[in-house]
């Protein structure tokens, strides 16, 4: 498998890129117009497919996250704790920002939005 190449200008990533009129395939940066010609003309592609079980165990791990911003003004549907980190993502399959709170109650990691 190939590794990923950097521009030589600016260090940004440089993605595949077909020049249909020379039959060619470039590697092109994003940033500026650095261009160069792959050495391969194999392109690889990195599709991660996540568990259930994963995405939930990441979001119980955000409540002992202290970046995250905490509130008080929310009680937790499950267990009752008056505590919760919140934050703002794109739900699947909606448009626009979503709110998301974690129970901080260690024992609940319970998860809700608005």
């Amino acid at each position: 498998m190939s590794a990923m190449k950097f521009c030589r200008e600016c260090n940004n990533i440089l993605y595949p890129k077909e020049d249909r009129d020379q039959k060619v395939l470039l590697f092109a940066c994003r940033n500026c117009d650095h261009q160069e010609v792959a050495d391969n003309n194999c392109v690889y592609r990195n599709v991660v497919h996540h568990s259930a079980g994963e995405f939930t165990q990441v979001l119980q791990d955000v409540a002992g996250d202290p970046t995250l911003p905490r509130t008080k003004t929310v009680r937790c549907t499950a267990c009752g704790h008056g505590e919760a980190v919140f934050f703002q993502a794109t739900a699947r399959g909606e448009e626009g920002m979503t709110l998301f709170f974690v129970c901080c109650n260690p024992s609940c990691g319970n998860r809700w939005r608005e």
